[in-house]
């Protein structure tokens, strides 16, 4: 039997070895298994449950003791926050809190106790109850299709898809966007084997902090810290670190300074600092979580917001934005690389293309072929006018040394008409997305195509988008998309 466990089958016993002890209660009943806290020479900390062994449904209360008076606790079950009952000190130096909680109708479930939750959840001590469980299945096949905004009762047919989940640093602690509810819906998405792209915003109305705000650049700077450091957290495959932060929308907190191109480089791998300082997005996660990937956020396209120094061959100010912002970033990894600090430039970008089906561009061609179709308009250039900005995004991409061939992530595409105010419920040409996925199929640096949106419960605003809900004619797109996970 391994160190530290107890196996309660028909009966129970108390066992003590290597300096762990481990209680289970004699009751003469049949098909649960209860394992201590991990494997370790210390007994601590110690649950306690009422009733000892729960049954589905049942109102159970936990205590957990320890010889610390940790901080910022919180407990799990089946990785959902329990109810706080309050916690207090025992004669002997030990420290006891407690919760409530609903048991599952799971055969297996684990209660985790963590520490320092105010700095991102640092695990203590786990109790696993239950009858033990096969090894999940290994993640079906892998899709580059995928949600923003996900539905947690999609059905993915197996497939390892991507999902984006959107958090912002100055509500960390609030509903739905705080970190507790982003950990809980992370958990629910890596049980369908899914890959998940947390959005990292300053708040909203202001993507990132304010254009040389260094109060507010420390704080996001914190969150992104305690999202790396949450143990909840580790199955995440990265940060997208911003979004729109061209467009003064995005900055409408602090109008007066909007997020440049330098400042995002500044914020993301140091640009402009002396090489050693490491207040920076890419550096503060590497020191923390290396596995977690930080991906540049997207730059919207159409937009005249703001402008860039450096100009693309299109001479259109997203285009020039985007440009400066990646030859920035390359800068500012080569002068680290150079000083003996490596791995300070992004891990991959994401980037907007949206479909326009009903572009004047279009006139005469079948609308669901627009993916296809380059789009030149005159107006802007020769600047692609639809789904084919992607092409764009990649050719500054692949300009400098340390971004070329960088993985891509499409974070949101649809076929909403910026321009006439036509959403995609209205204007969605069947088939437009099958082709949008044939085509990125055949690009092997495009690695997600993400729809906006899956599900959006908080407000009307997004439903007109809903693959879920799949109004007017997104029946159409809504179908496609589960016949492409098949």
């Amino acid at each position: 039997m391994p160190r530290g466990r107890a196996l309660l089958r028909r009966y129970g016993w108390l066992l003590v070895g290597a300096g762990v002890l481990a209680l289970v209660w004699l009751l003469p009943i049949e098909g649960w298994v209860v394992f201590a806290p991990r494997e370790t020479a210390l007994p601590w900390p110690q649950f306690t449950l009422d009733p000892p062994v729960p049954r589905p449904g049942a109102v159970v209360r936990v205590t957990v003791t320890d010889v610390a008076p940790w901080a910022f606790v919180q407990l799990t079950a089946q990785d959902r926050p329990a109810e706080a009952l309050g916690g207090d000190q025992r004669p002997g130096g030990l420290w006891t809190w407690s919760w409530a909680f609903t048991a599952p109708e799971t055969e297996s479930y684990a209660l985790v106790f963590y520490r320092d939750c105010h700095l991102g959840c640092v695990e203590r001590g786990r109790l696993t109850l239950g009858e033990p469980t096969a090894a999940p299945p290994p993640a079906g096949l892998p899709t580059k299709l995928g949600v923003v905004f996900p539905s947690l009762n999609r059905d993915w047919h197996g497939r390892a898809g991507w999902v984006v989940e959107v958090t912002y640093a100055h509500q960390a602690e609030a509903a739905y966007w705080g970190v507790d509810d982003l950990a809980t819906r992370v958990a629910a998405h890596r049980e369908q084997g899914l890959r998940v792209l947390l959005r990292v915003d300053y708040d909203q109305q202001q993507a990132l902090p304010p254009a040389g705000d260094y109060i507010a650049l420390s704080e996001y700077l914190e969150y992104v810290r305690r999202l790396a450091r949450d143990a909840r957290l580790q199955d995440a495959y990265g940060l997208i670190i911003g979004a729109d932060y061209n467009t003064a929308e995005a900055n409408a907190l602090a109008p007066g300074r909007p997020v440049t191109p330098e400042w995002y480089a500044r914020l993301f791998n140091g640009y402009g600092e002396p090489v050693t300082h490491s207040d920076n997005v890419v550096q503060a996660v590497r020191a923390l979580n290396p596995h977690l990937r930080v991906l540049v956020g997207p730059v919207r396209p159409w937009v005249f917001d703001q402008d860039g120094a450096q100009r693309a061959e299109a001479d259109v100010p997203w285009l020039n934005y985007m440009n400066t912002l990646v030859a920035l970033l390359d800068e500012t990894a080569q002068a680290k690389s150079a000083a003996g600090i490596p791995l300070a430039a992004p891990d991959g970008f994401d980037v907007q293309a949206p479909g326009r089906p009903d572009a004047p561009e279009m006139a005469g061609m079948a609308r669901a072929e627009e993916p296809r179709t380059d789009l030149p308009r005159a107006a802007w250039g020769g600047a692609q006018a639809g789904f084919r900005v992607y092409r764009e995004w990649l050719a500054l991409i692949n300009a400098y040394p340390t971004t070329r061939g960088a993985p891509v992530y499409i974070i949101s595409t649809n076929t909403f008409d910026r321009e006439a105010g036509v959403p995609p419920a209205q204007n969605y040409p069947r088939g437009w997305l099958t082709t949008a996925a044939e085509v990125i199929a055949a690009e092997p640096q495009v690695v997600a195509l993400c729809w906006f949106m899956d599900e959006y419960v908080h407000t009307d605003e997004w439903y007109w988008f809903s693959l879920t809900e799949h109004p007017g004619r997104l029946v159409d797109a809504a179908e496609e998309f589960d016949a492409l996970l098949r």
